[in-house]
């Protein structure tokens, strides 16, 4: 069994910018129908939720980019980022052909100011 992990941070005002400046462009480029529909639940700190969620899909992608042909084979939202209905994320992925994953674990946090995620991936 082989591991391979991945971490981010990102400032909250950065994500906020983004979404300002750009609106439903951004959102849609990035964020699957349910992230939006999550984060936007979330009211004052949905803001929070799109960062932690952003950085759950770089820290993703940096867990399996050893095994990706080119960077671009893989787009935002080939990575879904939900919670289960015990509030734990879960990254899932879309069109994305890597069969040798046997688990992808997730942690996010935020706060006031900076979002982070870190991605343990099992290999089979």
């Amino acid at each position: 069994m082989k591991i391979s992990c991945g971490t981010d941070i990102i400032e909250i005002k950065r994500i906020r910018e983004s979404i300002e400046e750009l609106g439903t462009k951004f959102l849609e480029r990035v964020y699957t129908d349910k992230e939006i529909q999550y984060c936007e639940s979330k009211n004052n700190q949905k803001y929070q939720h799109y960062a932690a969620r952003f950085a759950a899909k770089e820290a993703v992608f940096k867990a399996i980019s050893r095994k990706l042909k080119n960077k671009y084979e893989i787009g935002w939202k080939d990575m879904e980022v939900i919670n289960d209905e015990n509030g734990r994320p879960h990254a899932h992925l879309q069109n994305i052909n890597i069969q040798e994953i046997e688990e992808i674990d997730i942690s996010i946090s935020h706060c006031k100011e900076y979002a982070i995620a870190n991605v343990v991936v099992v290999w089979k």
